[in-house]
């Protein structure tokens, strides 16, 4: 499957370039602490997922599923899915990752330079607007992800445990943020933090 092997690729190869820079490389019980997420860093996302090439999508998103039923969505799901297991057409993943946003999304996470492991953005529904990579699913609103931030409004943060990633040897987490307009919730921006990663940073910064 070449569309999806071709971003696993990327996101791999870029988590692996960092894993080898030294002191990022850490072991399952050196766990670095999610208070490194903090409220600059939480900034940075926040003005990285407002952009208007983002809230157009989710906008356009909400509108064209605005009437959509949990049949629809369990539909769009099963397609998403099934496309990710074949090596044939995949025409819904082709179209999703093609879009500008999407492309916008890749662009932010090739900058960070392997900071940023994976960024996807859904709508109201918990459904995917736009990625920078295959996600394993295409509806996370039956996810913690969606279920601990849309339903809490705007300013909603949540951010889940860290797991280590044993192909690359560093420690994930993914930070989840409601996006809203003008205080109302449009979508969510869900953005996974290589923290091994944020860690040597920090401590480089601190040397």
């Amino acid at each position: 499957m070449l569309t999806r092997s071709v971003f696993h690729s990327a996101a791999i190869g870029a988590l692996l370039l960092c894993s080898i820079s030294g002191a990022n490389a850490q072991s399952v019980t050196d766990v670095p602490s999610t208070d490194l997420i903090d409220a600059a860093f939480i900034a940075d996302l926040e003005v990285m997922l407002n952009s208007p090439v983002i809230h157009h999508a989710i906008d356009h998103q909400n509108e064209v599923r605005a009437n959509i039923s949990q049949t629809e969505i369990d539909a769009l799901d099963q397609s998403w899915r099934a496309e990710t297991q074949t090596d044939g057409a995949q025409p819904v993943i082709t179209a999703a990752l093609g879009a500008p946003a999407s492309t916008y999304l890749l662009r932010a996470q090739a900058s960070s330079k392997g900071l940023l492991s994976e960024i996807f953005v859904m709508d109201r529904f918990g459904l995917n607007v736009a990625q920078s990579s295959v996600t394993s699913d295409f509806w996370q609103g039956d996810e913690a992800k969606y279920q601990r931030t849309f339903p809490e409004g705007a300013g909603a943060i949540f951010i889940d445990e860290p797991e280590f990633n044993d192909e690359v040897g560093v420690w994930l987490t993914q930070v989840n943020l409601t996006i809203d307009r003008d205080g109302t919730p449009i979508g969510v921006g869900t953005v996974e933090v290589n923290l091994s990663e944020l860690a040597r940073r920090r401590a480089y910064q601190g040397s």
